[in-house]
């Protein structure tokens, strides 16, 4: 019987693995955070709550499992990606595949328990989650449209609650568009001679090292300044403009940690530092919720 036990753990971990579930560390606080924002004056229904984070689950996780299956054949010749699940034969593609329309049925169910509005939005949130996965092989821009899945995940949290499409809700949603774009092009470089040599699409591939890692700042800066331009048009306190301050020390400090001739801090930069951007926010939006 424990063996049995420890191999379902074992198999649960894998899939775990598969989707990487540790990232959802991004995309979660500010789709939560957009929910908070979306009426000043009261909390989101906890109905509401709930079926945002099961649609934010089933979305992500058919994402990424429906990712790793288009991607296997690219994954088992990339070095950096080879010893992922479906390369390496632990987890079948069908499993995968699997998985993924099951989340996708998850998304749909759920969203079916929101407003009008989040169930007209739903085919686009769903065609920018399996289009993503073929950006790379013929669009560098396929760092926006990952861009656009958070943006578009956060922008969902806050119209669950408002039941409206309005000027500051899609200043939220770019902010996420950029700070992701931003971040994802700085992973992308790990890959830029891989991507040259099997005609993948990247902005590093695309424009070297340099001039990706200005790019990346341009990103966030424009991160920050949608984020305070939404401050400013929107009613928001005090611990919004502390948070937002916080955001854009960690973005500086995150893009502070690379150089042409030094991406050895580049895990430190990609993971750690924009999950305390994500978290840090998040708490930020909390606390001026409350107070």
């Amino acid at each position: 019987m424990t063996t049995i036990i420890k191999k379902v753990k074992f198999k649960i971990l894998e899939y775990f693995e598969l989707i990487k579930f540790e990232h959802t560390i991004f995309a979660l606080p500010f789709a939560l955070s957009g929910m908070l924002l979306a009426k000043p004056d009261s909390w989101p229904q906890i109905n509401t709550f709930l079926w945002v984070i099961v649609a934010m689950i089933g979305g992500r996780t058919a994402a990424m499992a429906l990712n790793r299956v288009i991607d296997a054949d690219i994954d088992k010749k990339n070095p950096r990606t080879a010893n992922r699940a479906i390369p390496t034969g632990k987890i079948k593609k069908m499993s995968a595949l699997f998985l993924a329309i099951f989340s996708f049925g998850l998304l749909i169910f759920a969203t079916w328990q929101l407003p009008l509005v989040c169930k007209q939005l739903l085919p686009v949130a769903i065609a920018i989650l399996i289009v993503y996965s073929y950006t790379k092989r013929f669009t560098n821009l396929s760092h926006l449209v990952l861009g656009s899945a958070l943006g578009a995940a956060a922008a969902g949290g806050w119209i669950a609650v408002s039941s409206e499409i309005t000027l500051p809700v899609i200043l939220w949603g770019l902010a996420i568009v950029f700070w992701v774009g931003g971040f994802d092009i700085i992973y992308a470089i790990q890959d830029i001679e891989f991507d040259k040599t099997n005609n993948l699409f990247s902005i590093p591939a695309w424009l070297g090292i340099k001039n990706s890692l200005l790019i990346a700042k341009i990103f966030h800066s424009t991160t920050v300044l949608l984020l305070i331009i939404l401050g400013s048009i929107y009613p928001v306190g005090l611990f919004y403009w502390i948070g937002l301050i916080l955001t854009g020390v960690l973005l500086i400090y995150e893009n502070s940690l690379l150089k042409e001739d030094d991406l050895s801090k580049i895990n430190a930069a990609f993971f750690n530092v924009n999950g305390y951007v994500s978290i840090s926010f998040f708490i930020f939006i909390f606390l001026d919720k409350i107070f």
